[in-house]
């Protein structure tokens, strides 16, 4: 139990997690940060968050139908059918349902969704046996990670496309935060103008192990994969699974305000992918200096 606990402080990564005395205080606070409902919105060109106030979830339209990447919490899948139809669109409508990672947070309402619109799956390869199993890698005897398991249509590897009408994505593989974390990218129309967009996986190492007994072998070597391909990598609008890893709040009041449209910002990706690859090595080394110390 204690061992669940500081997990999911690590996954949390809210203030206030750390003063919950128990299990379930610290459920209690995840339920309530990350269900809380928000208003959908358009992002950029046919690009749509549909998440909740703490999980992001994006609709990529198109008149051929809709790309639906990620989902919330499984509780919580009724805020993304709820905030499709107040845009105008229609869950039957979607064709394709991809995965950034399979972790709870962003695959509890696949299996739903799914179900609900006839669409396929798309994931990374490695991550196609945590999707069908439900359960978290390393973790799975940790139950509360669980999520309704879904079967896996089509997996993905670097370089994959997938075409809908005249959207292409392109998987870029970015493991290490789970071994099939794959990011997303495609372009955008903004005005006249052709936007790169990626929807990134994500490069924190949270309650992953990096050194004894590995969360999966090859961990650390797939963390510096990752980092090594984002350097150079060329990305003008930057989404991802938390809102928080892009400031979402912030440039949605600002997208508000109008003006130039405050979610294109060239080389945020780079800057943030280059304070996690900081963040990474400093968890690996104190992973490491644990390890030894327990040695003796």
């Amino acid at each position: 139990m204690k061992k669940l606990i500081v997990m999911l402080v690590a996954l949390l990564s809210l203030a206030g997690a750390a003063q919950a005395q128990n299990l379930k205080g610290l459920l209690a606070t995840l339920t309530i940060a990350w269900n809380k409902p928000t208003e959908p919105f358009k992002i950029i060109g046919n690009v749509y968050y549909v998440g909740t106030h703490g999980l992001a979830s994006y609709l990529i339209t198109t008149p051929q139908g809709h790309i639906l990447v990620d989902t919330v919490m499984p509780e919580a899948t009724s805020q993304i059918k709820g905030n499709i139809e107040k845009l105008g669109f229609k869950v039957t409508d979607i064709k394709y349902l991809l995965n950034t990672h399979a972790h709870i947070d962003h695959t509890g309402g696949l299996a739903e969704m799914k179900a609900a619109s006839g669409a396929q799956l798309v994931a990374g390869e490695a991550d196609k046996p945590l999707l069908e199993g439900g359960y978290y890698p390393g973790a799975r005897e940790e139950t509360l990670l669980n999520f309704p398991p879904v079967k896996v249509d089509r997996t993905m590897r670097e370089g994959d496309t997938i075409t809908l009408g005249d959207v292409k994505i392109t998987a870029r593989e970015t493991p290490g935060h789970s071994p099939g974390c794959t990011s997303w990218e495609f372009s955008v129309k903004d005005n006249n103008v052709t936007r790169s967009v990626l929807i990134f996986c994500s490069g924190t190492v949270a309650l992953n192990r990096l050194v004894t007994n590995p969360t999966y072998p090859g961990i650390v070597a797939d963390y510096r994969k990752t980092f090594a391909r984002a350097r150079g990598m060329k990305v003008d609008v930057l989404l991802a699974p938390h809102p928080e890893m892009y400031k979402m709040a912030e440039k949605r009041a600002k997208l508000a305000e109008g003006g130039p449209n405050p979610f294109v910002n060239p080389g945020e990706f780079n800057d943030y992918a280059a304070t996690l690859e900081k963040a990474f090595e400093e968890g690996l080394a104190k992973q490491t200096a644990a390890a030894q110390e327990k040695k003796g």
